[in-house]
């Protein structure tokens, strides 16, 4: 194959070559500067992409960092108050008292709550109240009513324990 080429470009004439070899250092050049253009897009596409990532690393770190500090904090002392009063209180608050059917004390940290038709939006916004102040939601039953959005609900609510 070597000497077939050989032979094809000594066969061309002085002036035929140089033509040929100018073409392909044309050829060469185009090429090398749409590889490096190329280049050059990606490398600022990334730039970007990383500067991105860089403050989603920044805010992760200050969240973990905010993590820390708060499980290092000492726990909230838990309320003196009856918990069927307090969780009575969170659903008068939340506007909640209308759909609640029944709320019965099974212990002093412990407390069985049913709504006949609340909002499914209003009632996670109510657990999460209770969570703040450390009232975890232990079980429940949740069931779609026929109505979009609305749902009857049978919890157990007890009070957080102190680690």
């Amino acid at each position: 194959m070597k000497a077939r080429l050989r032979k094809l470009w000594e066969s061309r004439s002085p002036r035929d070559r140089t033509i040929i070899a100018v073409l392909a250092a044309l050829v060469g050049v185009a090429l090398y500067l749409a590889l490096v253009q190329s280049a050059y897009r990606g490398r600022a596409k990334l730039g970007t992409s990383v500067s991105a990532l860089r403050t989603q690393a920044l805010r992760l770190d200050a969240d973990a960092n905010e993590l820390a500090r708060a499980r290092a904090a000492p726990a909230a002392p838990a309320p003196k108050s009856d918990l069927r009063t307090q969780v009575q209180a969170q659903a008068d608050a939340a506007g909640l008292a209308s759909a609640l059917l029944r709320i019965d004390a099974r212990d002093a940290d412990q407390v069985k709550v049913a709504f006949g038709s609340v909002a499914f939006a209003d009632w996670l916004g109510w657990v999460a109240t209770l969570q703040a102040q450390h009232i975890r939601l232990e079980a429940s039953r949740i069931e779609a009513l026929t109505t979009p959005g609305l749902v009857s609900v049978t919890a157990t609510l007890a009070r957080a324990k102190s680690q």
